[in-house]
């Protein structure tokens, strides 16, 4: 049994195929980012799947693709917990979110910008050949410029500052809990703060047509192009740019009037890359 895994920071999606490329089943667990979730998290997120446990011994392949999985450590993390618990597995690959994206979105040895607006944030370039990527991502805190978790610190720091309008203030504080207590407790002491963090993007989505949040997703999503984008200078003007996550799936049109502002190419924009890449998959990689 072969696994094809596309995991983010919220949720994960895995489809099981058998050697002639047939679905057997697909079924879906919370996020298994390794950058932010110890191997206790992670394998109790792994068992408590009906489906995996049932199917643990048969797995022979795991092909993953994760969220936090951009460095080494983070990577053998998840391929130790993957090692135990699919105990018969001969090959567990293990790569970044960035390559389910590229394989969903772009043809085989087709250039493209391929872009993750998600729970996170992310860019990287293909040259038909390989996979570029001029800055390595340092984290929710510091980078995911218009990704969900930057939506939600971003809505938190002005409600707290009193900077949201009243009247959506009003409606933001009778959805959530806002207390700094709860916050704080969520952040600094619980399991995947970035998730958190990223819940409240579905509030500003909800809500895009007041004028507040028309400004605050602009902001987001122009910070993404600037920083992300367009570090990549003259490709940007001359390949498609695709996009992969929940965030520019719902916020596409505000994306197809700011990629257009920027003279860039619109390409593809899928919510969940996990369909494309079992295409892939089946076309390519298949043993």
């Amino acid at each position: 049994m072969i696994l094809v895994v596309d995991s983010g920071s919220t949720k994960t999606d895995w489809i099981a195929l058998n050697e002639e490329g047939e679905q057997i089943f697909q079924t879906q667990t919370f996020g298994l980012n390794p950058q932010v979730l110890s191997a206790e998290i992670l394998t109790e997120r792994i068992i408590n799947n009906y489906e995996l446990y049932k199917h643990r011994h048969e797995v022979t392949h795991v092909f993953f693709y994760g969220a936090g999985c951009g460095t080494i450590k983070p990577r053998e993390l998840i391929r130790e917990v993957f090692k135990d618990f699919f105990d018969k597995a001969t090959n567990i690959d293990i790569k970044e979110d960035t390559h389910a994206a590229l394989y969903a979105t772009t043809k085989k040895s087709e250039a493209g910008i391929v872009c993750i607006i998600g729970t996170g944030s992310n860019c990287s370039m293909y040259d038909g050949e390989e996979i570029v990527q001029k800055v390595t991502s340092l984290g929710y805190i510091l980078m995911d410029d218009g990704s969900g978790n930057y939506y939600g610190r971003q809505l938190l720091r002005d409600f707290h500052f009193n900077k949201i309008p009243k009247d959506l203030a009003y409606e933001f504080a009778k959805e959530f809990d806002l207390t700094a207590e709860t916050i704080k407790n969520q952040l600094y002491k619980m399991p995947n703060p970035n998730t958190y963090l990223a819940q409240f993007a579905r509030f500003l989505i909800t809500n895009k047509d007041h004028d507040y949040c028309q400004k605050l997703i602009e902001k987001g999503l122009r910070l993404f192009i600037e920083n992300q984008i367009l570090q990549f200078e003259e490709e940007a003007k001359t390949v498609p740019v695709h996009f992969v996550g929940s965030i520019a799936f719902y916020l596409q049109d505000e994306l197809k009037r700011l990629l257009k502002e920027y003279d860039l190419k619109l390409g593809r924009i899928l919510k969940r890359p996990i369909e494309g890449l079992v295409a892939y998959h089946r076309s390519y990689i298949m043993i």
